[in-house]
């Protein structure tokens, strides 16, 4: 189910946020007060250089994290069914790249899917087409996302609902490393907006 056209502009992102929260809770069949158990990963010291994951993005190629080191890269672990916590991070990043300017054309950004069995790569590239297109998003075999979960120590959790389907629990908070591959900071999902963007300039800073 195709969500609609990206929206650009403050005005833009706050229709898009009602829109795709309506979308989520339909699909879902959560409530937006009603969403997911999430806790803000951490992972203090996490060095992309020492992960060993490969994960397939959008548009079908095959990524290990050892091609983001040289450039500063956003990470967070979600799914495309998730009813609200998902949908604002990807408009809450969408925003920051944004207030970043050119500055942003140089960061690596993936959503990393926690429900291999829905999001195919074609799901995933029709759902991220709402949000900044210099956005990414990676899926693979559960037993692939499994580890980078563990690389990443993101937990995930498949809980069933009354009609027989599914959603899913997961870890929220955006991971920002620099281009020396190295955890720089977190972004937390209560964070106001006016800290994202120097976390994001600051781990800019830091050299390969």
């Amino acid at each position: 189910m195709r969500q609609g056209a990206l929206i650009l502009g403050s005005a833009g992102l706050v229709a898009a946020a009602g829109f795709m929260l309506a979308v989520g809770a339909w699909r879902s069949g959560d409530l937006p007060w009603q969403q997911q158990v999430t806790e803000t990963v951490g992972v203090r010291g996490a060095d992309l250089g020492s992960m060993s994951w490969q994960l397939t993005n959008h548009e079908g190629d095959r990524v290990s994290p050892q091609s983001w080191i040289g450039q500063t890269s956003l990470v967070f672990f979600g799914f495309t069914w998730c009813p609200d916590v998902c949908p604002m991070t990807l408009l809450n990043i969408s925003d920051w790249l944004e207030e970043l300017g050119p500055d942003a054309d140089g960061l690596a950004v993936h959503l990393v899917s926690v429900d291999p069995e829905r999001d195919t790569p074609e799901v995933l590239a029709d759902y991220l087409s709402n949000f900044d297109p210099r956005i990414s998003g990676l899926t693979g075999y559960p037993d692939e996302v499994a580890r980078a979960a563990e690389d990443f120590n993101a937990t995930y959790r498949r809980v069933p609902r009354d009609d027989g389907d599914y959603t899913v629990d997961h870890t929220a908070g955006v991971m920002v490393f620099g281009p020396d591959g190295r955890l720089s900071s977190i972004i937390d999902l209560h964070d106001a907006p006016k800290f994202a963007v120097p976390k994001i300039r600051r781990a800019m800073e830091r050299e390969v």
